[in-house]
């Protein structure tokens, strides 16, 4: 049996007042994948993962979300897709918690209160629980976003350079929650420069680049991002 894919690119062209910054990019990303975006900062990883969250409206070619054109203000767009890029955007005064109780319950959670005291362990934010974020550190804010991205019902995962700012052991811990994310069916697509999560994910990869896109096995990914 065929599983469509949840995201799939083809010949796609990304970038800003018309120009691309990048080569044509194709992904294909189905329930139960995780495929990396790999290569040099500033090839355009990021600037794919912005459209496929649907804050960028490609330049060219073809790419669909769930089976259809990417429009980031449906509902059902918003209720599947969780993203993560590298923005720290916050509600001005609420805690830590207080912003994991309002993305679980906008998204439909039950047992909020619950679901919020398991993630903040999850992510070693307990003990950061009632302090706003802005009082946070750069790897604290770092987990927060993560968190949120994970206290809420998803179908695919979005996540630009996740590893950041975590250390070893978040890390660790990160690749095992993506690894079992996949394994519940849930496809990820994320960009990312440490060999070590691609490696521990078993993760497929596209190289990003100013001349041409390519899929890569995992070792073969992992070799060229420790070439």
């Amino acid at each position: 049996m065929t599983v469509s894919p949840l995201v799939h690119a083809k010949a796609l062209r990304v970038g800003y007042s018309g120009e691309p910054v990048c080569a044509p990019v194709d992904l294909r990303v189905r329930p139960g994948e995780v495929l990396a975006l790999i290569g040099p900062n500033g090839t355009g990883k990021s600037t794919v993962l912005r459209a496929v969250l649907g804050l960028l409206e490609p330049l060219g070619g073809t790419l669909t979300v769930l089976g259809r054109e990417v429009d980031e203000r449906s509902a059902d767009f918003r209720a599947r897709v969780a993203g993560v890029l590298d923005d720290d955007a916050w509600f001005p005064g609420l805690t830590t918690r207080e912003h994991l109780l309002l993305t679980a319950a906008g998204h439909g959670v039950t047992n909020t209160s619950t679901a919020v005291d398991a993630i903040l362990d999850t992510f070693g934010l307990t003990s950061q629980q009632h302090v706003i974020p802005s009082a946070l550190s750069s790897g604290q804010r770092r987990r927060l976003l993560l968190a949120a991205a994970f206290v809420r019902p998803r179908d695919l995962l979005v996540l630009d350079e996740p590893e950041q700012r975590l250390d070893t052991a978040m890390r660790a811990s990160l690749a095992q929650l993506l690894r079992a994310e996949a394994d519940a069916g849930v496809g990820v697509l994320l960009a990312t420069h440490d060999p070590a999560l691609v490696t521990a994910l078993g993760a497929d990869a596209v190289v990003v680049d100013e001349t041409r896109s390519r899929r890569l096995r995992c070792d073969a990914a992992v070799a060229a991002m420790s070439a």
